[in-house]
């Protein structure tokens, strides 16, 4: 199993968890987030890749590649999941430079070939 295959394992277990015990906040965290990514004046594509650019930036590789499925999920094509991924290196300067690596290592599983 690999680090992109980990991360996922990994959050639906904790999900499964956090579910399992009760967790009043994970709940509301649950609802918070079907809220916030739910089409508006953005679309939810449009949130998601949002997202993956706020994901490169803040260095967070199960966020990256989370949102990046989620993204193409919601309709994103490669080129526009790189694009997010080019503001959040700017946002971010050359430290985002590195995250951006782990990114498209997401976007080559997500979006093959």
């Amino acid at each position: 199993m690999d680090k992109i295959d980990d991360i996922a394992r990994r959050r639906k277990e904790v999900h499964a968890e956090l579910q399992s015990l009760g967790s009043k906040v994970y709940d509301a965290f649950l609802h918070m987030e079907a809220a916030a990514y739910a089409d508006g004046a953005l679309s939810t594509k449009m949130k998601e890749l949002i997202a993956v650019g706020i994901s490169v930036k803040a260095d967070c590789e199960s966020c990256m590649q989370w949102h990046i499925d989620r993204a193409a999920r919601a309709g994103a094509t490669m080129h526009e999941v790189l694009e997010a991924v080019e503001v959040g290196i700017e946002m971010g300067g050359g430290p985002a430079t590195v995250s951006a690596r782990f990114a498209l290592e997401v976007m080559g599983r997500v979006f093959p070939g």
